[in-house]
Parts: C-alpha cells; structure tokens; sequence
C-alpha cells in the first residue's frame, strides 16, 4: 500500500485517471438522488425532511468539510487523504444501499459527505502537483471540469436506469451500490499507483479558529435552506440564516487575525488576493446554483409534472450531458482571442436555453423534440461558462496554493449546489403546491400522478425565469474575473 516503487514514476494520465474516476463518483453522488426520490419515498414511507436530507444531506457535510480536507490533504499527504476518503465513502455508499429506514439513510448520507471531503480536495491538488506545465496542466483542469458538471447529468441518466431496471425488486438500492465496485477498484489502483508522500507538508497547520466559525457559517446557512420549506419556514431557520451572515462576518475578522499572527488561515489573503479570484470564485459559484437549481426542479417537473418514469426523466437530460461533454472538451479549440468572452456568452445562453425550456413545458403537457434542443443549448451554454472559468482560476493559482484553492473552489461550487437546489426546489414546490386529499375529482383531474398541480408547468417556467436572471449576474461576474485578472497579468 505504499504507492509506486521509487524509480518507477507513475505516468501523469495515470494519476489523472485515477482521482478522476473518484471525483466523478463524487459528483454522480449529489444527483443520482434526484430521480430515485418517489421510490425512496414509497419503499421507506420517509417525511418531506427526510427526502430532503437524503438529497442535500450528503452535500452539507461534503459542503461544511472540504476546506478542512484540503488542509488535512497537505498535512497528512494527498494520497493518504485520498485512499482514506474513498474508502469510507465506498463504506458509506454500502450502507446506504443496505439501510433499513430513512433516518438510517439520512445518517449514512452525511457518512458519505465525510468520505468525499477527505478525498475530493486531494483530485486538484494531485493534478495541479502532477501537471506543473502550463498547457498540460490546462487541459487536465479542462477533464476536471468536465467532469464536475458532466457527472451531474450521468448522475440523472444512471439513477433512472438503475431505478427503473428494478434489479432483483432493489428499486432505489442500486443508486448507491453501484459505486461499491467503482470504489473498490479506485481503492487498489490507487493504493498501488498513485504518488506517495512526497508532497507531505509537515509546516502546515490547521486553522482551529478558522475552522471554529466557518463550520457552524455554513452549517447555518444549509440547515435552514434544506430544511426551511418542507417544516414551512419556521422561526429558528430565519434566526440561523441571520445567523450565517454574521458568523461570514466574523469569519473576516478571525482569518485577518490569524494572518496577522503569522498562523496559516484556511483562507489565506494570498490566495483571495490573486486578481481576479473573489470575482472567478462567485461566477463558480453561480454557475453551479444554476445547475443544481435547474436539474432539481427539472427532475421534479418530469416525473411528478408529467409523470415520466425514472428512466424517461433520467434520458431526458442525455441531451444536456452531450452538449456539456461536447463543449467541455472542444472550446479549447478556438482561437486564443476567444477564450475570454467564453464565460460571459456562456452564462447568457445557457440564461437562453433554460428559459426556452420553461416556455416548452408551461401548457403542462410534453413539449416534444424541441425540449432536447433547449436541454441541449442550456448544457452547452453552461460549459462554456463553467469549464473556461474553472480553468482560469485554478491554471492560474501559485503551486504553493494548490491545495487551499482545492479547498475554496470546491467548497464555493458545492455550496453552490446546495444553495441551488435549496432555493430553487423551494420556489418550485412552493409555486406548484400539492392538492389535499380531500380535493375534489375536477381538481384531481387537473393533477399530475403524485399530486402536483397545472400550476407545476408554470412553476417550473417562474424558476427558469428566476435561473436566467442568476445567469446574467454570472455574465457579471465573469466580466468581473476576466478584467481583473487581465489587469494583475499588465501589473
């Protein structure tokens, strides 16, 4: 278990292939969920907050964990870190096949956001420390990207195949066995190929006063947007949230102190003070509430709008997924002078593709052919914003900086994920509503088969409308990063 023998150097593609296949389990884990949720509601009779923290549950404590990963990462050493957060999460990912009742699964969701904040930090710091070259170490952060956003569409695609398949009467099981396989061969692979401790950094130190307020920040902040809508926004959910900004406030102060005491705060200045970087660091994080906004509520509308399977629902985003992969890994393609405006015109069309979906199912009925395309202009659109701003931030941060960008890049884009699903699930089960049971047989008439309403269609298109105005302030940001940037570059 002790890595490579020394002369025997792995070869970089290797490495690459190996903690993207990790990062990839990780990212189909956040979505896979999504389709699988009415069959997880009727086999384990769980409540609306249960069904929630099955879904975000994992994301929180992925979400709350990973700045720590990625300090751990240097401390202990990336690969250690690795190796330990794909097997609990491998572990984890059993359990929550096999788990008996919903707070059991709930308990084991959050086990498997442990295990991906271990391992998820350690993928860019190994790629950024394997690939040192400019040009090389842009195209692996091109593959990380895209897998990031694409993963998420094949989390949709494959748990509509699994739920559907039905294996052996598992309905929603295999979601989460499916990855006991695929860890397991990680696992080995990499036990016996990746680098070993060469990059342990035994001068670096957790930032206990950092990590004292930024945990319960973030916490404060999900808790209440998983939670608020389906227990109907109580009183302690707005407190927490009051709470959250002024713990992010506090958090400020305390990072400025621990610099000022020649301590090593998880977010260091010399890292957000790169140009550019606070600006690329929100557009990260509004594209992926863009995403997550959209595919949760999305996922909602097919099956419980229109009353597609699984299976169909999960087909329905191939487009998407296509267009995402397509985009991800060509737009290198084009002429250096291009490269720039990518994020903005990114941001804008996919603002495009999602409004024009909205506008194809908002009569309440199957909009055809033309969904596709929408899905498909929305996936790619969002490459183009996504993947071209991820590399920019990342190719250019300091070595020396590699694993607390790991940390930030991937806490602000997970923290997008939650946010999004939170806010813009919440938009659409509120705006869709569900009928009581004692409701008339003309109002049932007008119900989808779980007991949306018409209303669903038009909730759907209000949260594209409400997604596409994220977009703009996306183009915002990008603007906002690529100017920075190109003024710290002529400095």
């Amino acid at each position: 278990m002790g890595g490579r023998r020394a002369g025997r150097a792995t070869p970089p593609g290797v490495v690459l292939a190996i903690v993207l296949t990790g990062q990839l389990m990780a990212v189909i884990d956040v979505n896979i969920v999504n389709v699988a949720v009415p069959a997880m509601q009727a086999s384990l009779h769980a409540s609306g907050a249960s069904l929630q923290l099955i879904v975000a549950g994992y994301t929180i404590s992925y979400a709350v964990l990973l700045v720590t990963g990625a300090r751990l990462g240097d401390i202990l050493g990336h690969r250690t870190l690795f190796l330990a957060g794909i097997g609990l999460f491998t572990l984890a990912s059993l359990g929550c096949g096999l788990a008996p009742s919903a707070g059991a699964l709930v308990a084991l969701r959050f086990l498997q956001g442990v295990g991906a904040a271990a391992m998820i930090p350690q993928v860019l710091s190994l790629i950024q420390r394997t690939y040192t070259v400019p040009g090389p170490r842009a195209r692996a952060m091109t593959m990380y990207a895209t897998i990031i956003a694409g993963g998420a569409v094949l989390g949709q695609v494959l748990g509509g195949l699994l739920v559907s398949a039905n294996i052996f009467g598992s309905s929603w099981r295999p979601v989460f066995l499916v990855n006991v396989p695929v860890g397991l061969l990680v696992l080995v692979c990499g036990a016996r190929l990746l680098p070993g401790q060469g990059h342990r950094d035994q001068t670096r130190l957790l930032d206990l006063p950092g990590l004292a307020v930024l945990t319960p920040a973030v916490l404060a902040l999900v808790l209440p947007l998983v939670l608020g809508q389906p227990l109907g926004w109580p009183a302690w959910g707005w407190a927490l949230l009051a709470a959250s900004a002024v713990l992010f406030g506090l958090l400020g102060v305390v990072e400025h102190r621990v610099d000022v005491r020649g301590g090593q705060p998880i977010l260091p200045r010399a890292l957000l003070g790169l140009p550019g970087m606070t600006a690329g660091l929100a557009g990260i994080f509004t594209a992926l509430a863009v995403f997550g906004g959209w595919l949760f509520g999305l996922a909602l509308e097919l099956q419980d709008g229109l009353g597609e399977s699984p299976l169909r629902a999960g087909l329905t985003f191939v487009p998407c997924g296509v267009a995402f992969a397509l985009v991800s890994l060509n737009w290198r393609r084009l002429p250096a002078r291009y490269h720039d405006r990518l994020p903005m015109a990114g941001f804008a069309i996919t603002g495009l593709g999602l409004l024009w979906s909205g506008l194809l199912l908002h009569s309440g009925a199957a909009a055809g052919p033309w969904l596709y395309v929408a899905l498909a202009v929305a996936g790619g659109g969002l490459a183009g914003a996504f993947g071209p701003l991820v590399t920019r931030v990342l190719a250019r941060t300091p070595v020396a900086l590699a694993a607390d960008a790991s940390g930030v890049v991937v806490t602000m884009g997970q923290l997008g994920i939650v946010v999004g699903i939170a806010t813009f699930g919440t938009l659409y089960l509120n705006l869709a509503g569900r009928l009581p049971s004692a409701a008339s047989s003309a109002a049932r008439a007008m119900t989808g088969p779980n007991g949306f309403g018409i209303s669903s269609a038009h909730a759907y298109l209000t949260v594209t409308i409400a997604l596409a105005a994220l977009g703009v302030a996306g183009v915002g940001l990008a603007l906002a990063h690529v100017r920075g940037a190109d003024r710290g570059v002529r400095q």
